[in-house]
Formats: structure tokens, sequence, C-alpha cells
């Protein structure tokens, strides 16, 4: 078991060079990176002397902290893309600035995933921020502000941590992984049945986007939410782990995807491919 970000191919295969080749979208993700880096410290500086803190509904609240990382990204986007879109959790979809042709392009956003861990002093929360252009992420970043660390791809590079490719970990066995599962609905105790004694141990972190992003390095073997998720907890970090290597659908197989998807609709199951099928036959109806 590692105790940090794999840097290297999967079991068996060739080390990775750490020469990070030029893409299309370098210099997207170049200002994703900085932008998430300058909205993290944000949180960390703002953590643990929070004034407000307002609950959005009965599992879920928002914070000044919240808001302040939302409103440098939206600044920061009109500044440098005035023709791009925006789509962040607190204020919903924000259209081009008025002066400028629009360009078809959306930056996705939260800007802190996690809040309730954040507002309880856990330490377990990031920042994803994603490029979409014509219905799919081509930049993702999640930044984990507390431990200074970026993860990181675009659709037509590698997947990184802090700037090194990564590939995820293929264990020979789905009864050695440990799974970041969240199940609800009626049929979430019958699928839990099924799933706990196939998987070594499920676990929870509170944070989607840092979750999903740790299946890129094998810090999860697999992520599974059945509902509840938005495209803004998804973009960036769904993005990291395809680029690294792993199959990412929906619960039923299908695209794992949509911009235009009611907040909270969105399942995800994100897997090594030796595993993923099983996964979902796992959680069949």
């Amino acid at each position: 078991m590692t105790s940090g970000p794999r840097r290297d191919a999967a079991a068996g295969g060739p080390a990775l060079d750490a020469d990070v080749p030029s893409g299309r979208w370098d210099a997207e993700l170049a200002f994703a990176l900085d932008l998430a880096t300058r909205a993290g410290a944000i949180l960390v500086d703002l953590q643990g002397r929070l004034v407000a803190i307002e609950h959005k509904s009965e599992t879920d609240v928002v914070t000044e902290a919240d808001h302040a990382s939302e409103a440098l990204v939206l600044e920061a986007v009109r500044t440098r893309f005035p023709g791009d879109a925006v789509l962040s959790e607190e204020i919903g979809l924000v259209a081009p600035a008025e002066d400028v042709a629009p360009s078809g392009r959306t930056w996705v956003v939260d800007p802190l995933d996690g809040t309730v861990n954040y507002a309880n002093g856990l330490p377990l929360y990031c920042v994803s921020i994603a490029l979409v252009v014509d219905g799919r992420p081509v930049v993702g970043v999640v930044r984990d502000p507390v431990r200074g660390e970026d993860s990181a791809a675009t659709e037509d590079g590698p997947a990184t941590v802090d700037g090194v490719p990564i590939r995820l970990r293929v264990k020979e066995r789905l009864r050695d992984c440990i799974v970041s599962l969240g199940l609800s609905g009626d049929r979430s105790a019958e699928r839990w049945l099924r799933i706990r004694p196939e998987i070594r141990v499920p676990r929870g972190f509170g944070s989607a986007a840092l979750s999903l992003a740790y299946v890129a390095d094998g810090r999860f073997d697999a992520f599974i939410q059945e509902s509840n998720l938005s495209a803004w907890d998804v973009a960036a970090a769904g993005l990291i782990a395809e680029r690294a290597g792993a199959t990412v659908t929906d619960i039923d197989g299908g695209a794992w995807f949509d911009v235009l998807a009611p907040s909270g609709t969105i399942s995800i199951v994100a897997a090594p491919r030796p595993h993923h099928a099983r996964l979902l036959e796992l959680l069949a109806d």
C-alpha cells in the first residue's frame, strides 16, 4: 500500500518520463493550475475563522470561503477569457461578457468541494476547475490546498500529480481493492450487501472530486457514487482518472459527463478496466 501518488506506470510497465509533452491546451492548463492554487490559498487562510455558515439543504452547507474562492475564479476567467462561460456550484451559469463574442467554452468550477468537511475543520477538501468544450472536459485540475498538491490532465496529455505523469495502479484481484463508495436510494442496502464482500474495504472522504482524482494514482482503486453528483463535482477529476487509464462511466455503463445534467443527478463508476465491468454487475438492479 502506497503512502503517496504513484508516479510510475502500472505494475510491470516502464517508468514514465517526467517531461510532459506540450499540447493544445497548455495555456488553459497553466491558467487553471495557477487559479486553483490562488483559490486554495483563500480556503486555507479562512478555515478556522469562518464567520458565516449557511445551510443550503438538510445535509449541505455553504461558507464565505466558497463565495470568496468562487469570486476569484469568476473574475480571473472574465479577465483572461472573456468569451468563456462559467458554471459554478454556488452561482450557477454565468454567460460570457456582453461585449465579447461567445467562445462556446465553459469553465466548470467547484470552488470548495468538501464544504461540510471544511466547515467542521477536517483537512479533506479541494478546488476543482475544468474547461469543457463541445460537451467534454478538455482540461481538469483538482487542487488539494492542505497538501499543496495538484492533480491535473488535458484531453491530449497524461494525468499528472504536481507535473509528474501518473498511471492508475491495477490490482489483480477486486478483493484487494479499496473503494470510495457512496450509495444512496432505495436499492443502496442491497447493493452494499453485494459489493462489500467483493472488495477489501470501502472508504468515504466527503469530497467527490478529491476521491475521484485519487483513482488516477491508485490511492483509491475505484470510485463509486450512485447519485447526488453534479457537473462541477466530476468534470475535472473524471478527466484526470480517464487520462490515467481508468474506465469511467455512469452507474449504468453510459457516458459519465453531461454538462447540462440537472444538479445532483450524475452517477460515477471509475475503476481499472479489469474490475469496472464486475462493479457494474454488482450495482445492477
